[in-house]
């Protein structure tokens, strides 16, 4: 497809249904309920490891040693109805989720919302986009009392679940207290439909009773379908992504420049994780053999990985600042490591040339977009398997390089900051279909809106 294409060109056979039908009284089988009974019972065999994992998550992540009870769905204060109950797994989804819920509290500033994620910084930056005006808690592990309880705290009349969260126990519990449940930005992978093909007969019985599978393309609906969605439920309503807020960093570049030196050649490596690391450090080593002025800011994909990544860094000899200690990078900073959370698309607003990590390790890649909305320049590992659809229009639209290794990142940084019109025209051509593929928020809220509540009468 030629660049700038929307997203709509993905879409045939969409159309806005005037009233989902949720399917209710839907039978359960015999053979339901052996499924549900083994599955239940291997996951209350493995509750032990539920621990261990947290223990082991705390050592590397201080933030897992807290909040437990929310984890089993143990709640000291009294009940707390929310009508609406969205489920962001991490920091991804709930940056999805914004624009959307700023969509919702302003078309029904009337009901309660309670969001759920799973990691910590999931819930950091819950809390810093809403504060108490939403409720916040973290999803339980998929055991029948835990979710039980959990539905009967808040009592949602809708679940909204933010791409691909297929949890049994929790579907089926929504289906027999006959709560409407929507997969929204709906995205399955080829290799998590094998994954969750292990569980196949479960989880096609689980996903029949969603009423809507919002997809964010034909390739995610089809595959869907082949879960074990009902075609009635499935629709093509394009990727979320596009449709973030507009970026505003005018005032937090001129801080940045003011303190680094203006016209240094400026890049960022964002959302990496450990295998990733040492070519990270290898291409800017190599890179400052061209441009010694170079400049690197470092966001690495976990918080655990702040403090080993700034190590990494020092025990190079280079010069490494951190956002937290120092604030801004100095002139003579070598490398500078973002450990902070919820500032990422402002410093990729800040650099010239963007890498976007989880690619050269096989991960599956990171949001492409943030940096096409600040207009930077994008390059990115082969391992994109879960934005295939977001990947492959970049790569059609000429807006992104793929790299695979340390040598090919440092060549392309330099080729990049050695042709300014090159680098220009790559954050040229992703702004443009970051443009043109909006639309998918109007289109979930048409969708949405029927099956909101119906408010109270004055």
């Amino acid at each position: 497809m030629p660049g700038g294409v929307s997203v709509l060109a993905d879409m045939q056979g969409f159309y806005p249904a005037p009233r989902l039908r949720y399917p209710v009284g839907m039978r359960t089988d015999l053979i339901e309920r052996v499924l549900r009974g083994l599955y239940s019972a291997a996951l209350y065999l493995l509750l032990p490891i539920t621990l261990y994992h947290l223990i082991w998550r705390g050592f590397r992540q201080r933030a897992y040693f807290q909040r437990w009870d929310e984890r089993y769905a143990s709640y000291a204060d009294p009940r707390t109805p929310a009508p609406l109950w969205l489920h962001a797994v991490s920091v991804g989804e709930v940056n999805l989720a914004a624009p959307l819920v700023a969509r919702l509290r302003a078309l029904r500033p009337d009901l309660q919302l309670v969001v759920t994620t799973i990691t910590p910084t999931g819930s950091a930056r819950a809390r810093a986009l809403w504060g108490d005006s939403v409720a916040h808690v973290y999803l339980p592990y998929d055991l029948p009392g835990a979710v039980g309880r959990f539905l009967d705290h808040f009592r949602p009349v809708l679940a909204l679940i933010v791409e691909t969260e297929l949890w049994p126990n929790l579907l089926f519990a929504c289906r027999d207290r006959n709560i409407p449940t929507q997969i929204l930005n709906a995205r399955l992978s080829a290799r998590s439909l094998r994954g969750y093909r292990v569980l196949g007969p479960l989880i096609r019985r689980a996903l029949a009773s969603v009423g809507l599978v919002a997809a964010q393309s034909g390739d995610d609906a089809r595959r869907f379908l082949e879960l074990g969605a009902r075609p009635a439920s499935v629709q093509v309503t394009g990727n979320l992504k596009f449709d973030m807020a507009p970026v505003q960093t005018a005032a937090f570049e001129l801080e940045f420049a003011a303190a680094s030196g203006a016209k240094r050649p400026v890049w960022i490596a964002a959302s990496t994780h450990e295998d990733e690391e040492q070519s990270v450090l290898e291409a800017h080593l190599a890179l400052r053999r061209s441009h010694p002025d170079a400049l690197l800011l470092w966001a690495p994909r976990h918080p655990e990985r702040f403090r080993a990544v700034q190590q990494r860094i020092a025990d190079t000899g280079l010069k490494v600042m951190t956002r937290s200690q120092q604030h801004w990078p100095s002139a003579d900073t070598d490398v500078f490591v973002i450990d902070t959370l919820g500032e990422l698309l402002a410093f990729y607003a800040c650099a010239q040339i963007a890498f976007v990590g989880g690619s050269l390790q096989d991960i599956g890649g990171h949001n492409l977009l943030e940096p096409a909305a600040t207009g930077t320049a994008i390059l990115s590992g082969p391992h994109l398997h879960n934005f295939v659809d977001i990947a492959r229009r970049l790569r059609e639209a000429q807006a992104m390089r793929l790299v695979a290794d340390a040598a090919s990142l440092a060549t392309a940084l330099r080729e990049l900051f050695d042709d300014a019109a090159a680098r220009q025209a790559l954050a040229m051509h992703a702004a443009h279909l970051l443009e043109g593929g909006r639309g998918a928020l109007a289109r979930t809220l048409t969708l949405i809106e029927p099956m909101l509540p119906p408010a109270a009468s004055a």
